[in-house]
Parts: structure tokens; C-alpha cells; sequence
């Protein structure tokens, strides 16, 4: 129990005082007009309140991989307390700050323009595709999941794919309609939904008879997998995500000022890595430890089984039901700005205008289909990939924050330092899955670390090639 309170403690004061010197390093300017005043359009660049742009950055972001992620790395024990507590301090919100006020400094540019300018036009490229493949997967992921939670709330008479298409249908809505329209609209409701069911669960794992582990690096897994790097690509959105680098974009095209985009960006991984701490504390808890929950996977359908169980079970039928309507609302807010952010990608890619309808679909209705064709894959294999893209593309925007803090003769420590350990962790990890090379640890390793010097290397020459910014804090 101590360890999760002070996890708790560890993540507030990470944001007051690492998120200010975070803001400090990048110098921030409220005086700068930001993208919804220079670049209107009605649709997808329009000014959203504070208040409002912070609980969609939350929604946006939070998917299940803070709550699923979280309940899996449960397995290895405590220990995914400490990756939680330091990934997000240090490299999500740092990922996720960035992603955001480098997208508001350039006119409210994609992922992929970021990455160009910084990093250069081939891995602007590269990164279009494979964001674009990475959102998609999201798409897809955040289908599967709540349509089968909301089926198991109506047995008998609601299947999956009654609900898969309900989804599909409002991710159609919610991916053409101007973003006030659906998303700034319904948002802070399904927010309420949301604390009330972090609130709950949280609350029956502080008074409740299960007792949280105290920190340990024990590997308690209970079929004996390595720590590293599974750790830290199975835990992915409750500590840093790539994913959020693609979201970041859109809040960064609705923001007034950019002295909101601590609270806005690095505030809400912060309350991402909050929700992802209440669920590795209730896998760890609830089921006496890895080998119980290792079998309550496998009994009751994998982590959407243990959500429902440990919901009714703490909080009996009612409140249970309105905790899984909560994690619903997760995936179902970050899957219509997946596919929505497909579509910006796309658009700015083939510098198509999005104000008209048609133009929208155009781009949406292929995307869609290639989502439903996807969506019919098992959805553990989907999972795998989406994870590793995840980090990977977390890496990618690391690496340019860093080249950006370089060129602007900043502190880039910051961005470079967890961008080197997540380039180690993302290729170990494609060297040692069965989904990638399906290597040895023996060789994996030793394979990881030599890529990421070699990547460092290729860093270093790139940045060393560029000229400086002019004006620093200024216009780039």
C-alpha cells in the first residue's frame, strides 16, 4: 500500500516540478498566435477552452492501453509500479509535451511534418506510413475491446458485432463532423464517467481487504519472462506512448495559448500514468498475486474479463457498471480520434483542404475499410504489433524533440536521454518477440544495445549538420 500511495505523491510532484522545468527548457511564448487564430478552417482548427482541450487530451490518449497494458504488466509485480512512476514523469509527458508545442510552433503540423523538419525528409516519410499504420491498428484495437465489454452487459440480446458496428458507425460521425461537434460536445461527460470510475476503483483498492505489494525487482512473472524489454513495451500507454504523438497534433489546432500546454499535454500523461497505477495496483491485488492473475486471464477472457470482474466485484452491480461504462468510454474516445487523425494525416499528405465534406470522405471511407478488414484479425495479434509501433513512434518524436532542443542550443538532455533508452527498448524488443526475429536474449541484447549506439551515432552526425535557429524561442 505505501508503495502505491507514494507512486501517487511521486507522479504530483513530477508534474509541479519537472513539468515547469520541462516548460522552462522549451520557452514558452504567451504572446505567440497560435494555430486556431491563424489557421481557422471550422473543422479541425477552432479555439476549445482550457478546461475542455485538457479532459479531450485525457480522452484522446487514454485508450485501453492504461488500463489492459497496466493489468498485463501486473504479471512481473511491483516493479511496473517504478515503470509507470518514471516513464511517465520523465518520458511520456516529456514525449507528450513536445508532440504538442512543436506541432503549435509549426502552424499545427502532423507527426509526420514535425518529424521531417527535424529529423529529415526521409524519416518524415517514413513516419507518415507508419503513423498512419499505427492509428488504424488504434482504430481497430479500440473496436474490439469496448464491443466486448458492452456485449457482456447485454447477454442475450446485444452480440459483439452488433456493438463493433455501432462503434464503427460513431467513429464514422465522430472522424467527418467538425471536432465541436461530437468530440468538444460529449467529452467532459464521458470525463465524469471517467473519474468516477478511476475514483471508485481506486478507492476499493485503498479500503478494501485486497493488500498492493510492496516494491520489488523480483521478476514475479509466473512463466518466467524477462523484465526487459517486455516490461516496457506491455505497459506502453500508461508510461509513454507513441500513440499520443498523433493526438497531440489535434488539441495543439484548438489551443489559444501556449501556456496551456503543460496542463494540457504533459498534465494529462501525468493523469494517464494516475489510471494506469489503479489498474497494475488491482491486477497485483485482487487475484493474490501473478499466478492468480495469470489464471483469472485465462478463466475470465483476458484483461476485459479481469476489468469486469474487478469492477462488480468492488463496486457491486451498480457502480461496477457504471466503472465499465469507464473504461468503454477509454477506448471509444481515443479509437474516433485515431481514425480521425488518420484522416488529418492523409490530408496534409496529399495537401488536401478538409473544410469541404467531400474531401473528408474521400479520405475517411478507405480508411474505414481497410479498419473493418483489420478489425476481423485476432485481437491479441493486432495487440502485439500496436504495441511495438507504439514505442517505436514514441522513439521517433523523442529524437526529434531532441534535435529541436539542439538546434534551438536548449537543454536536449531532456528528450535524448529516455529517446536512447526507448530506441534500446523498441529494438530489443523487434529482436527477441515472436512477432519480429524471435531471437535469444543471449543475442537480443547484446543485438538491442548495438543498434541503439548506432542510431545515437546517426542522431549526433544528423544534428551536427544542421544549422542553428536564428532566433531562439522564436518562430522556427
Amino acid at each position: 500500500m505505501v508503495t502505491f500511495i507514494l507512486s501517487f505523491l511521486a507522479l504530483i510532484i513530477g508534474y509541479v516540478v519537472y513539468g515547469r522545468f520541462v516548460e522552462k527548457v522549451f520557452c514558452v511564448d504567451e504572446k505567440r498566435a497560435t494555430p486556431c487564430q491563424t489557421n481557422a478552417d471550422g473543422v479541425d482548427f477552432m479555439p476549445i477552452s482550457e478546461k475542455k482541450s485538457m479532459l479531450i487530451q485525457l480522452l484522446n490518449i487514454a485508450g485501453l492501453g492504461p488500463i489492459f497494458g497496466p493489468i498485463m504488466g501486473a504479471l512481473w509485480g511491483p516493479v511496473a509500479f517504478l515503470w509507470i512512476v518514471l516513464g511517465s514523469i520523465f518520458a511520456g509527458a516529456v514525449h507528450d509535451y513536445f508532440s504538442g508545442m512543436l506541432s503549435i510552433r509549426n502552424n499545427g503540423a502532423g507527426l509526420p511534418k514535425i518529424v521531417e523538419k527535424y529529423l529529415g525528409s526521409f524519416m518524415g516519410k517514413f513516419v507518415n506510413a507508419f503513423a498512419l499504420l499505427l492509428l488504424v491498428l488504434v482504430g481497430v484495437v479500440f473496436v474490439a475491446g469496448p464491443a466486448g465489454l458492452l456485449a457482456a452487459l447485454t447477454p442475450g440480446w446485444m452480440t459483439v458485432g452488433v456493438w463493433t458496428a455501432i462503434i464503427f458507425v460513431y467513429y464514422i460521425m465522430a472522424t467527418l463532423l467538425p471536432i465541436d461537434k461530437i468530440i468538444g460536445r460529449f467529452y467532459p461527460v464521458f470525463g465524469a464517467i471517467l473519474l468516477i470510475m478511476a475514483v471508485g476503483i481506486g478507492g476499493g483498492l485503498i479500503f478494501g481487504s485486497h493488500p498492493i505489494p510492496e516494491l520489488t525487482f523480483a521478476n514475479m512473472h509466473p512463466k518466467g519472462l524477462p523484465l526487459w524489454p517486455l516490461v516496457f513495451i506491455t505497459i506502453a500507454c500508461g508510461a509513454i506512448s507513441g500513440f499520443h504523438a498523433t493526438q497531440s497534433p489535434m488539441m495543439a489546432r484548438c489551443m489559444s495559448n501556449e501556456k496551456n500546454g503543460r496542463q494540457v499535454f504533459y498534465g494529462m500523461m501525468i493523469a494517464e500514468g494516475a489510471i494506469a497505477l489503479v489498474w497494475a495496483a488491482a491486477g497485483m491485488s485482487f487475484f493474490d498475486g501473478s499466478a492468480g492473475l495469470q489464471n483469472a486471464l485465462a478463466t475470465l477472457g483476458g484483461p476485459a474479463g479481469v476489468v469486469r470482474h474487478v469492477s462488480i466485484s468492488m463496486l457491486g452491480a451498480v457502480g461496477g457498471t457504471l466503472a465499465i461504462l469507464g473504461v468503454v468510454v477509454l477506448p471509444i474516445t481515443s479509437g474516433d480520434t485515431a481514425f480521425r487523425g488518420a484522416r488529418l494525416l492523409v490530408a496534409d499528405f496529399l495537401g488536401m483542404q478538409q473544410g469541404p465534406i467531400f474531401n473528408r470522405l474521400k479520405i475517411s471511407v478507405p480508411l474505414f475499410v481497410i479498419g473493418y478488414l483489420i478489425s476481423t484479425i485476432n485481437f491479441n495479434f493486432i495487440w502485439r504489433y500496436f504495441s511495438w509501433a507504439n514505442q517505436t513512434t514514441a522513439m521517433i518524436m523523442l529524437w526529434a524533440a531532441a534535435a529541436f532542443l539542439y538546434q534551438e542550443k536548449r537543454l536536449h538532455w531532456i528528450a535524448s536521454i529516455p529517446a536512447t533508452f526507448m530506441t534500446a527498448v523498441s529494438m530489443t524488443y523487434i529482436l527477441q518477440a515472436p512477432e519480429g526475429f524471435g531471437l535469444s536474449t543471449a543475442i537480443s541484447y547484446p543485438g538491442g544495445l548495438a543498434i541503439t549506439v548506432l542510431i545515437v551515432i546517426a542522431f549526433v552526425r544528423h544534428i551536427t549538420k544542421q544549422k542553428p535557429a536564428v532566433t531562439a524561442g522564436k518562430q522556427i
